[in-house]
């Protein structure tokens, strides 16, 4: 059955109350789904290994998260990322319901058609065929569930396992993942088990394998096994024998089925099909039903996640908004500890990081004051990753270390842990190791990457010989700019750790190359009457470049963002960077023209741009000029203009939830400084919030005269309160208000006035 929304009554009651109540009803899973947010729609258990879900195929598009608005069925499939770009990963272990009494070449890339519109909620998915046929799905964290309804009547009700299914791509980019060969065998009793290594992919890993195992909890009335032609037809094998492993060929079975309802289960592993077999037997045993393992979900998902916070705010589509943001920032990365096939150890695993590039400045500070078991379990990882491989990942995916865009943002990860108290079990000396590592040795240049040959992608910093030896980047490598600033700021997280270890001499020699982004900056480069922007340069001086339109992708000087944003990069150093751009008033006016609507020469548009994570911290910046005012202002207008529930709701990719850990911070009323205890201060949305921090301590957030969900206009602070202490500060430091907990005050009104001291943050660096 289709599961109904139902809002719990005790949503209105006080926070107290609001830990009872089932908050999965506020969350929708197709949000952000369409429209480039690439959110995935289908089921999954928070940081699960399974995310399963439908696969559309339309030559046109590639299907990053499995999901399109368009095209046809090609499967349903166990694995997905969530919420990127580049290009498609996983689509791997899939099934597709099939009707008719002959199935003519069913490894050829057989489609159906879908009938209608797909529904969701939390745990629970649901599509029908052009055939009739309609798929439910449910999913622990190694396995899935399938319940298929044939209509009635049907002649040949069919389930293809196809062991070569995977998420194409279409961008030409040298990609798309392929199949490499792979095996199933159909058991006596009608269970089947096999594997499959496919490659490639976003982060061009080499080999990986797959193990699967699967059950039907349904009479099968017959079965036979594949082995594609290279024609892409395919040639039927005596029922219940395997095909061979170490062929490249497309391998799979078909089950048919009398009754017009079938239920499958699942399981899968990285390890071998034994212990695939054990996840699915282990998780969603025999005569499991659909109902119950959702059922399951949505209360792993209120205990784990979603009652982390808590609120007595009324109005749906905010609760809407937060739930779900929660939600989407919690798909990954995928806890995978005990299904590492790489090595042994007793530390925790966790992969699927897409990526540090897009996380460091959001969503990991907002894991670890949700999170704290979980996120030292993530640094622990890290560190091991380090131990084994050799480099911290920037990126990681079946496996695999890469693609690096920028710096060696794991880096920054580590500081931020670090200087925010996480200990535990995690070994700091071997962590200072890895970022040591990152900051001295080269990577070696393998594989190529295609689209920047110049260096590794891989892992580490590849454009480290020339910041070493000149403290700039030259454009013999390919995105120096952005390799410059972020290099910068992972020098500076060194720096950060060194310190706290004790290691002066390392501790200063970073804090001196944490400062190198200035090496960049051309005070003579010009745009729209400004003057002063971080651009390419050599051994003969800087380069012009046209500050307003240099955005470029990997082969560029800026990835994925011009200069305008990437001069704003080294928030370590912003008293320096201020003066360097010629005071508070300049760099208030310059801040200013980055949101005004057609300073970018559009009709309509702005420098600004609020899909992508390098111009994250500028609405904030307002803060080192004494003006927190204008911080709230600009953050809470693009919340609200750019940010909304439906299957549009992103302004751009979710990229593994960091947009909606971005909108949660707007929400809080806070905003992360990375690798610092800096919180920038700007205005709560809601009226109270209360954020479980772990431990039995808590956050408390209130704010009396604002508008509710604060969508008018009163939201500039008047006065607040910490830990009930007069607070005249334009931010709070985690000892503040996290390590014990604490309590936020806040008197908000529709006027700006001057409530803080003029203090401007700490700039380390300067």
């Amino acid at each position: 059955m289709a599961y109904k929304s139902m809002i719990s009554a005790l949503a209105l009651f006080p926070m107290t109350w609001a830990a009872a109540a089932d908050l999965t009803s506020h969350v929708d899973p197709c949000m952000g789904s369409e429209s480039g947010g690439n959110n995935f729609p289908g089921v999954a258990r928070p940081f699960g290994m399974v995310k399963l879900g439908p696969d559309l195929y339309d030559a046109k598009s590639d299907a990053y998260s499995g999901y399109l608005s368009t095209g046809n069925f090609s499967g349903f499939s166990m694995m997905h990322e969530q919420g990127t770009g580049g290009a498609p990963k996983y689509g791997t272990v899939a099934q597709l319901p099939l009707v008719g009494n002959t199935i003519k070449d069913p490894l050829s890339n057989l489609t159906v058609e879908r009938d209608g519109d797909d529904q969701a909620e939390l745990g629970y998915y649901k599509a029908k065929t052009g055939e009739g046929v309609s798929v439910e799905l449910g999913a622990s964290a190694h396995a899935g569930i399938y319940r298929y309804g044939f209509p009635e009547g049907s002649k040949g009700n069919n389930v293809l396992v196809d062991v070569a299914h995977v998420l194409p791509s279409f961008r030409g980019q040298g990609l798309g993942q392929s199949y490499k060969g792979g095996n199933i065998t159909v058991f006596a009793d009608g269970h089947y088990e096999g594997s499959g290594v496919y490659d490639n992919g976003w982060n061009l890993s080499p080999d990986w394998t797959i193990y699967f195992c699967g059950y039907f909890d349904t009479t099968i009335t017959s079965n036979k096994t594949y082995v594609g032609t290279d024609e892409d037809g395919s040639t039927e094998q005596p029922s219940g024998t395997a095909s061979s492993a170490s062929t490249s060929k497309r391998v799979g079975a078909v089950f048919s089925f009398n009754e017009s309802e079938v239920t499958s289960r699942v399981g899968i592993s990285w390890i071998s099909t034994a212990k695939a077999c054990r996840n699915v037997q282990d998780e969603i045993p025999a005569k499991t039903n659909l109902d119950t393992v959702v059922q399951d979900t949505k209360s792993e998902w209120n205990t784990k996640v979603l009652n982390k916070i808590t609120t007595t705010n009324t109005n749906s589509t905010s609760l809407q908004l937060l739930y779900t943001s929660l939600y989407f920032m919690h798909l990954i990365p995928t806890n995978q500890t005990g299904e590492n096939p790489n090595w042994t150890s007793n530390e925790p695993y966790y992969q699927d990081i897409f990526t540090f590039w897009d996380l460091f400045r959001c969503t990991t500070s907002l894991l670890q004051i949700l999170q704290p078991t979980a996120y030292e379990e993530q640094i622990r990882s890290l560190i091991d990753i380090y131990r084994y491989e050799g480099y911290l990942p920037d990126a990681r995916s079946s496996n695999y270390n890469g693609r690096t865009q920028g710096g060696s943002n794991a880096d920054n990860i580590l500081a931020d842990a670090y200087v925010k108290g996480v200990r535990g079990a995690v070994n700091w000396e071997d962590g200072y190791k890895a970022m040591l590592k990152d900051a001295e040795v080269t990577p070696a240049n393998e594989p190529v990457d295609s689209m920047a040959p110049d260096s590794s992608t891989k892992e580490g910093r590849g454009a480290l010989p020339d910041w070493k030896a000149l403290g700039y980047i030259t454009p013999k490598y390919s995105r120096a700019v952005t390799r410059a600033v972020e290099y910068s700021c992972n020098d500076f997280g060194l720096y950060q750790v060194a310190s706290g270890l004790g290691k002066s001499d390392d501790a200063e020699k970073y804090l001196n190359r944490s400062r190198n982004w200035r090496n960049h900056f051309n005070s003579d480069q010009t745009s729209l009457g400004f003057k002063g922007f971080v651009v390419p340069r050599n051994s003969s001086g800087f380069i012009e470049t046209d500050p307003l339109n240099d955005s470029g992708y990997w082969g560029d000087p800026y990835y994925e963002a011009s200069s305008w944003a990437y001069t704003w990069a080294a928030v370590h150093d912003m008293k320096h960077m201020i003066e360097l751009m010629g005071g508070r008033q300049t760099v208030l006016n310059r801040l200013d023209t980055m949101f005004t609507p057609g300073a970018d020469g559009s009709d309509s548009g702005m420098i600004f741009d609020p899909t992508n994570e390098p111009m994250f911290n500028i609405p904030y910046l307002y803060h080192y000029i004494s003006r927190p005012d204008l911080s709230t202002l600009r953050s809470r207008r693009i919340a609200k203009e750019h940010y909304s529930t439906g299957k549009s709701g992103l302004p751009g990719n979710s990229d593994a939830g960091a947009m909606q850990s971005w909108l949660l911070w707007n929400m809080i009323g806070l905003y992360p400084i990375t690798g610092q205890t800096t919180f920038l201060i700007h205005a709560p949305w809601f009226e109270s919030l209360a954020v479980d921090l772990g431990g039995g301590k808590t956050l408390e957030v209130t704010a009396r005269g604002g508008d509710a969900d604060g969508d008018g206009e009163k939201v500039y602070v008047q006065g607040l309160k910490v830990n009930g202490e007069r607070w005249r500060r334009s931010w709070v430091d985690w000892s503040d208000v996290f390590e014990s907990g604490g309590k936020l005050e806040f008197e908000l009104g529709s006027r700006a006035v001057n409530w803080t001291d003029g203090k401007v943050p700490p700039s380390p660096a300067s």
